[in-house]
């Protein structure tokens, strides 16, 4: 008997071991790297695991089990900020019976019969990136992510580019007792008051329209594209450059506050918690409901089932938390989670369907992608008559073929996908699927460029299909910004042989657009003014018009900035490009290549002769400085006098230098200020040469 308990107990430890490891593995992937490589189905599924087998053998857990810990370490790429107030995670419930066994450890732990007479507050599940602010006198000082749950990293320049949180708070009303007054009685007495310090957490997010964006500029630049909107938040947050962060429109929701101020008292609920944060300026979910009661949970979280899908951001679930923060205390926490909250988590919505038919896009930069035309089915909220199928590695992996009964779900929610064949219904006479090896729109053989997994259409000039999808692109609101002018209209124009580059819209008159099939003279007039303020454009969206390759509209944006003009980004070096935060060999390198194009060089001409604008306003102009600093690498560490970090930072990169934040064998200069941090240590024994700011300034020539 005691041999068999031993065996069962060796043969869990060994499954624990092999559980933590997928889970920790999984966690940096999805905290650290912002890439991961499992739906969060998959991985509650193996984290349950582990709960569930700690769970029969309480003697195997230990401290390190990813069950007693938060998160994932933070990243080397930010400066590490250790969180006043731990930043701990949530336990899941992932059924009805979940909440039920939640709500019988609330009545043990508070030690009553029935917790039905307590009040709840639920708020939307945030599919995005837990950070903490804190503000001091009012004022926002720092930035941190969640990290692990005790040390996160400071993001708190790319935080400042995100519109709706605010720098400097509102003041609050305070009784003379120093409870807070979100409603005021009549002749009641109270103060304006700032609290001293105040610790802020939320979640980092991106609207679902903003990701459908963000994804089809990554597209069209021929870069990896993010799986879902929670990767995209935490990716453009973790930018070193705060521009990009701004171009990619992250948002923000916040749900809890600590005061930390002797005059002031904590709000007494989560439910004033939140109305306090709305009075001091910050963004507060607008859908959270105070409910009493486990039937009243359930009656939200089946409210939200289906609705959830109408928002314009990812929810993946509910956060229950009790109203009284009294109970908190009472509860307290275990070493991963409170007692007194819980998130309920929808399940993944997967449905199946019918595979009727697979068919190719060609892209404006050759990419030929497959797309699955399915039986229109019901998914999480829409009809879904299409489905992406990634590229041919993909159809070969699932083994795919017309006629197949298919599973599909929305990735991250957002974009429809083929998951998995059932192939226990396929039919005995079904076809291999056979990829093709020409272009559909012109038939030119399919190839692969290097080590792309995408086939491409190399008759760049020449394909009908790329032809209109670059004029497509030249008129987006990203781009030209030709109101009037869609897709529809454009193939018309070309049908017609109105438009077959996009200098022919500046050709374009009034006689000639009401040749077009319904084209009225108010119409007609409308898209020639829209064309012609066209002409007028930033540098930076003609430049992203262009359609360069893995150009998207941030890197255009950084290419305007450092060179002012078409002409000096066309004369531009790889090396002159590469100095550019952001900016690698593979961007300067298609770059090159485009402007290297007779017919590219031909468009550019044409386009300069018709007015378009081809060089950044005089006032707008960064002054080029000499590139003194080119193929160095600084490190900044502590404060310094003369100049706030992020501005030495850009004095650096405007200089051909590159600023980083971790010290290693590539770094070249450690810039060394007041109360500098363990980066000098880490300097000295990598034998990295040390420099004041008064040495800084003389490289600067400042």
């Amino acid at each position: 008997m005691e041999t068999s308990h031993a065996s069962q107990i060796d043969e869990a430890r060994l499954q624990i071991e092999e559980l933590r490891r997928q889970v920790e593995h999984h966690r940096f992937a999805y905290y650290a790297l912002d890439k991961p490589e499992i739906s969060d189905a998959d991985f509650d599924v193996i984290y349950r695991q582990l709960e569930s087998l700690e769970k029969h053998f309480p003697e195997l857990v230990v401290p390190e089990s990813p069950t007693q810990k938060v998160g994932a370490a933070p990243s080397t790429d930010f400066t590490s900020v250790r969180h006043r107030i731990p930043m701990l995670s949530l336990a899941n419930a992932m059924s009805a019976d979940d909440l039920d066994e939640w709500r019988e450890r609330l009545e043990r732990g508070l030690e009553v019969e029935d917790a039905r007479q307590f009040d709840f507050v639920c708020e939307h599940k945030i599919d995005g990136l837990s950070i903490a602010l804190t503000y001091e006198n009012g004022n926002f000082i720092r930035g941190a992510t969640r990290g692990n749950g005790t040390t996160g990293e400071d993001v708190s320049n790319n935080l400042r580019t995100i519109k709706e949180m605010p720098q400097k708070l509102k003041p609050i009303a305070v009784r003379e007792d120093g409870s807070i007054a979100l409603e005021r009685a009549a002749g009641e007495t109270t103060a304006m008051k700032m609290p001293a310090l105040v610790e802020v957490r939320g979640e980092v997010y991106m609207a679902v329209d903003n990701f459908v964006t963000l994804n089809q500029s990554l597209v069209d630049a021929n870069e990896t594209a993010f799986a879902n909107p929670r990767n995209a938040a935490s990716g453009s947050l973790r930018q070193k450059d705060p521009r990009k962060t701004a171009a990619r429109k992250v948002s923000l929701w916040t749900y809890f506050l600590y005061i930390v101020d002797d005059t002031i008292k904590q709000p007494r609920s989560q439910w004033e918690n939140l109305q306090l944060l709305a009075a001091l300026g910050f963004p507060v979910e607008p859908n959270r409901t105070k409910v009493t009661g486990i039937e009243g949970i359930r009656n939200f979280v089946d409210h939200w089932a289906d609705s959830r899908h109408d928002l314009n951001y990812q929810t993946d679930g509910v956060v229950i938390k009790l109203d009284d923060r009294k109970l908190w205390d009472h509860l307290g926490n275990t070493s991963h989670s409170p007692r007194w909250a819980i998130a309920f988590k929808y399940p993944p919505e997967e449905v199946e369907t019918t595979l009727e038919d697979i068919k190719f896009e060609v892209g404006r930069t050759g990419a030929v992608t497959p797309t699955a035309w399915l039986e229109p089915v019901k998914l999480a909220g829409t009809t879904v008559k299409r489905a992406t199928l990634h590229n041919a590695d993909q159809i070969a992996r699932l083994d795919i073929r017309i006629g197949d009964t298919v599973v599909v779900r929305k990735a991250g929610e957002v974009i429809p996908e083929v998951v998995c064949v059932k192939f226990e219904r396929r039919a005995a006479d079904s076809q291999h699927f056979v990829y093709p090896t020409h272009c559909p729109a012109c038939q030119t053989p399919l190839e692969r460029v290097g080590e792309e997994v995408v086939f491409r259409c190399l008759n760049v000039y020449n394909c009908p299909a790329q032809k209109v999808r670059r004029l497509i692109h030249w008129v987006g609101k990203e781009a030209m910004n030709i109101d009037g002018v869609g897709e529809m209209l454009i193939e018309q124009m070309v049908k017609a042989q109105l438009v077959e580059k996009p200098s022919d819209f500046y050709r374009l008159t009034e006689e000639l657009l009401l040749t077009l099939e319904r084209m009225g003279k108010k119409s007609a007039t409308n898209i020639l003014a829209a064309v012609e303020a066209s002409k007028q454009r930033p540098l930076a969206a003609l430049l992203f018009a262009l359609g360069i390759r893995h150009v998207g509209r941030s890197v255009a944006e950084l290419l305007a900035e450092r060179f002012n003009s078409m002409e000096a980004v066309q004369e531009a070096t790889s090396e002159q490009m590469c100095a550019i935060e952001g900016v690698g060999t593979v961007i300067a390198d298609g770059v090159i290549e485009y402007f290297a194009q007779s017919e590219n060089q031909a468009l550019i001409i044409e386009l300069r002769e018709l007015g378009v604008k081809m060089a950044v306003d005089a006032d707008q102009q960064t002054v080029i400085l000499p590139q003194s600093l080119a193929g160095k690498t600084f490190v900044i560490t502590g404060t310094m006098e003369k100049l706030e970090r992020l501005e030495a930072e850009q004095q650096i990169k405007a200089r051909g230098g590159k600023a980083t934040s971790s010290v290693s064998k590539k770094t070249d200069f450690v810039i060394v200020g007041a109360n500098p941090g363990s980066k000098v240590a880490k300097a000295q024994e990598l034998g990295i040469k040390i420099i004041d700011e008064a040495e800084f300034l003389a490289l600067l020539e400042i």
